[in-house]
């Protein structure tokens, strides 16, 4: 006799159940052509994802585009995505910016959702709470093998390597202090009350400033001038002012950039 008919089903901790994957797969079926209008720019990371994706929000409605935005820190679960998504569209939302915490990509509530743009903050295992290191960068693997259009890295984290195995269908960029990157930081001021830098894209050099403080707010500067650089915002916004004031997550921190 096969001792084994009487062990229950298990289901992976990273890959979700069966049940909620037909559960997203409807609620994709159902939502199928709001989805395929919608640019889904989702930002994952251990830390600094909600800041990167406050400034790429204030950014693009600087530039008049429709936009909508989902951030959190927090577990999302899929019926509250699905709602935005919807709400998104009845508001014209051409742009829908997402945070993705691993929790909510290890259950599966990004199934085969049409990303276009895929951002990756950093990978800090120290800063774990409730994961396991490797758990974690399964989650976030989760993500990245969606296949998105374009995929954003960070060139100065430990674990660059790792995750730049993974290509956008259409392109990929970095940026960091690095040599290489596509968006290179080339000067940096850190004050009481803010922080100040220098970015280099492809030759054109552009400052940008927040009252958030602290060396990271560099990077995450960095990495919403790279994703907005994807979206040819930022050539555009800097020809028509010469500074733009953004509100930014807490209501009193600012993105400048001229």
């Amino acid at each position: 006799m096969d001792n084994n008919l009487d062990q229950k089903p298990t289901t992976s901790k990273l890959t979700g159940s069966r049940a909620g994957r037909i559960k997203v797969r409807l609620l994709k079926t159902y939502y199928g052509n709001i989805l395929k209008d919608m640019r889904i720019i989702c930002i994952t990371g251990t830390t600094g994802k909600s800041v990167v994706a406050h400034y790429v929000y204030h950014i693009l409605k600087e530039a008049n585009e429709k936009v909508a935005i989902l951030a959190s820190e927090d577990e999302i679960k899929v019926g509250t995505l699905y709602k935005f998504f919807s709400d998104a569209w009845k508001a014209g939302a051409d742009y829908c910016i997402i945070t993705t915490p691993a929790h909510s990509l290890k259950k599966d509530v990004f199934y085969q959702l049409p990303v276009y743009l895929a951002a990756l903050t950093d990978y800090v295992p120290s800063k774990l709470s409730d994961l396991t290191p490797e758990e974690y960068a399964a989650a976030e693997n989760t993500l990245f093998s969606l296949n998105p259009e374009y995929v954003v890295l960070n060139r100065d984290d430990s674990n660059f390597l790792e995750f730049s195995k993974f290509k956008g269908k259409q392109g990929t960029a970095t940026y960091g202090s690095d040599h290489y990157s596509d968006t290179k930081i080339e000067r940096r001021t850190l004050y009481r009350k803010g922080s100040e830098a220098t970015l280099n894209i492809e030759g054109h050099c552009f400052s940008v400033a927040s009252f958030l403080t602290g060396e990271p707010n560099i990077s995450y500067m960095a990495a919403a001038a790279t994703i907005l650089c994807i979206f040819q915002k930022i050539k555009s916004l800097t020809a028509s002012a010469t500074s733009t004031l953004i509100t930014s997550l807490d209501k009193s921190s600012y993105f400048n950039y001229a």
